[in-house]
């Protein structure tokens, strides 16, 4: 009898500030909401053009959005077009690792050990069926060997020095499909002279955008990252409960500063963490001005916006 595999589940992070952009979301909205709320896309917000990316790959009920609770006044219409527990509320921003941990531990009391794609807010891709369809390949990959994480590594454009950098090892691993490549070292931020000699190298650049079994990315937790994962347990035990605000409130207060997934539990052991590449689509992390506007030039996109607001000039 042929097994059902089981249907993925998508995160989309949508807990930070925004600051690097707030001097052009500000004057888009008015008001000095995250960008992630932000309707940069002429009425349509990062975050519902994640939405929509996540559509692509996976049903409404298998999709969880992170939030925090200082910006309630920009997320409350949510609740009503999730499922329901689906809107996982932090009491404070405490960075990407408390903020993929805990809607983690909320999909796995809902579904189990699943496969997640998980989604930044932040990002522009030029083809989502493109992007979507290299994610469900990562997906696939995450079935066959579940003990891995799949991040997708983005095919450099240049020798850009804002973006973490995936460097993967030449000898893909023996599975069907696109090829997917064991990780050898991220590089964050790196100088220009060693930006250059990766672009050459063929390597490539961190989306954040990554898959795999709930299970296998708590497990990295626990293995990189003991004092986050040891963190959780009192909430992961509340989950569910009348106490779960409570002890969510508490958790959070031991945290006293932001911790990112990536820096501390992607970077520090890379055993266990693959790539695939993400070829033939234009992607940007749209985390300052100069961004938006390096796409606005390359593609010729002039939002509604972009007569009434200011921008700086780059460099």
């Amino acid at each position: 009898m042929r097994t059902i595999p089981t249907p993925p589940w998508a995160l989309l992070l949508a807990g930070g500030e925004g600051r690097r952009l707030r001097s052009l979301t500000r004057q888009i909205a008015g008001d000095p909401r995250p960008k992630q709320f932000c309707p940069i896309y002429d009425g349509e917000t990062l975050l519902d053009r994640t939405r929509r990316r996540a559509d692509l790959l996976t049903r409404l009920d298998h999709q969880v959005v992170v939030v925090t609770r200082a910006h309630e006044a920009y997320y409350a219409g949510l609740v009503r077009e999730l499922a329901p527990d689906r809107l996982v509320v932090q009491p404070s921003n405490a960075g990407t690792a408390a903020g993929i941990v805990y809607p983690l531990l909320r999909i796995r009391q809902l579904g189990g050990n699943v496969p997640v794609a998980i989604f930044p807010s932040d990002h522009y891709v030029s083809d989502e069926a493109v992007f979507v369809g290299a994610v469900a390949h990562a997906v696939e990959v995450a079935r066959l060997r579940p003990e891995l994480v799949v991040l997708m590594g983005v095919e450099a454009s240049g020798p850009e020095t804002e973006y973490g950098w995936i460097e993967p090892d030449p000898v893909p691993l023996a599975l069907p499909g696109e090829p997917a490549f064991p990780i050898q070292r991220f590089w964050e931020k790196p100088s220009g002279r060693l930006a250059e000699r990766l672009f050459e190298r063929g390597a490539l650049w961190n989306s954040f955008v990554m898959v795999g079994w709930v299970d296998a990315l708590l497990r990295l937790t626990r293995r990189n990252a003991p004092e986050i994962a040891a963190a959780f347990e009192p909430l992961e035990r509340a989950l569910g409960t009348a106490a779960e605000e409570r002890v969510a409130q508490q958790v959070y207060s031991t945290l006293v500063e932001p911790l990112g997934f990536s820096e501390r539990i992607l970077a520090p052991a890379t055993d266990g963490l693959v790539t695939v590449r993400v070829k033939g689509v234009e992607w940007s992390d749209w985390g300052h001005p100069q961004r938006v506007m390096a796409t606005m030039r390359r593609t010729g996109w002039q939002p509604a916006w972009l007569e009434r607001v200011e921008l700086a000039p780059a460099g």
